[in-house]
């Protein structure tokens, strides 16, 4: 795991440059096509990247975008003829799960334009497709994904780029190699004392950060048995509050855009109740944290998302070791999820 994470700065910086032209075309039919609304359909880390993508069509493209349920297409048959002419962004580290096959080609057969997002171009997905993007990731053998998550972000950033045209995320992306480089070499491990002996935590983002939030629970979980749950830094005070109490760990992965407003009040009231709070992000908003993460701030927040669970991956790898787990193979899971 924490070699195939490492492995992710170089591999983005890469296929950057393998996709510039079929992007810039993937784009440019996109804009032509000027669609009502767009849909992700994904399961697992691929569906915390679906709601990457959500973030950046609705902010950058102002493009609405739903989360297509696989079932509604693979169980139910019942995908909407509104999806005429819609694209559909289906993302796959494989792109052989079955009910993903199933729900891509129901929505194909109701005229979607189904867009593939996959680490393997040779797959039933990317042939069922109308638009390949392979994330060029390379061969994963850890069963928790993680340069072919961070790969998948980094498409998913070049694709909205291109289709929105937005000047400014483009030109972030040129940089992207050594951004996520020195996220790499960025050590969190010092969170490893607070987190071996959980049971359970909070992982809070906002905005860009929420679907990395949700990543990291997800890895919490798979690698080191710990049952962590996201939610949105404002969302949080909605009820799931309550659950936090003195030594209750938090982790707040908190963005560098709008999304963090009201973020410093929210730290204060945790500290207040006694909870280790792990933050990164600007050191005015995270400044209540017991403990500060180091982090990139001086990027584009969307930069500034992917760089966080590059950094964060490290960290999951050492905690799963120190819990007495193997990260590279998580108890009950496969690398290929052949749900029906």
């Amino acid at each position: 795991m924490f070699r195939e994470a490492h492995q992710a700065p170089a591999r983005c910086a890469e296929q950057l440059r393998l996709n510039a032209d079929l992007v810039r075309q993937a784009g440019r039919q996109l804009r032509e096509l000027a669609p009502p609304f767009a849909a992700t359909l994904a399961r697992g880390s691929s569906d915390q990247a679906a709601a990457f993508a959500k973030f950046l069509l609705e902010t950058h493209a102002q493009v609405p975008t739903l989360s297509h349920a696989p079932s509604v297409g693979s169980l139910y048959h019942a995908t909407s003829a509104q999806f005429l002419d819609v694209p559909l962004i289906a993302i796959s580290q494989s792109g052989r799960s079955p009910d993903l096959l199933a729900a891509a080609q129901d929505a194909r057969n109701k005229g979607a334009v189904v867009i593939a997002v996959v680490n393997d171009a040779d797959s039933p997905l990317a042939r069922l497709a109308q638009i390949v993007i392979p994330v060029h990731a390379g061969p994963e053998t850890s069963v928790a994904a993680t340069k072919s998550f961070v790969c998948t972000l980094v498409a998913l950033t070049h694709l909205v780029a291109e289709w929105s045209q937005d000047g400014a995320l483009l030109a972030a992306l040129e940089n992207v190699g050594e951004v996520l480089e020195a996220a790499a070499r960025a050590d969190w491990t010092s969170a490893v004392d607070l987190l071996k002996g959980a049971s359970d935590m909070l992982v809070l983002g906002r905005g860009p950060t929420l679907p990395i939030a949700g990543e990291a629970a997800l890895k919490l979980k798979e690698t080191s048995s710990l049952h962590a749950e996201a939610f949105s830094s404002a969302e949080v005070a909605h009820g799931p509050m309550t659950l936090v109490g003195p030594g209750d760990p938090v982790l707040v992965l908190a963005p560098l855009d709008v999304a963090r407003a009201g973020l410093r009040e929210r730290l204060d009231d945790f500290a207040a109740r006694g909870a280790r709070v792990i933050a990164a992000g600007l050191p005015e908003d995270v400044e209540p944290a017991g403990l500060v993460l180091p982090s990139r701030t001086d990027v584009h927040p969307v930069l500034g998302a992917i760089a966080q669970i590059q950094s964060f991956y490290g960290l999951a790898n050492e905690l799963s070791l120190a819990r007495g787990r193997n990260p590279d193979n998580p108890p009950h899971l496969n690398k290929v999820t052949r749900t029906l």
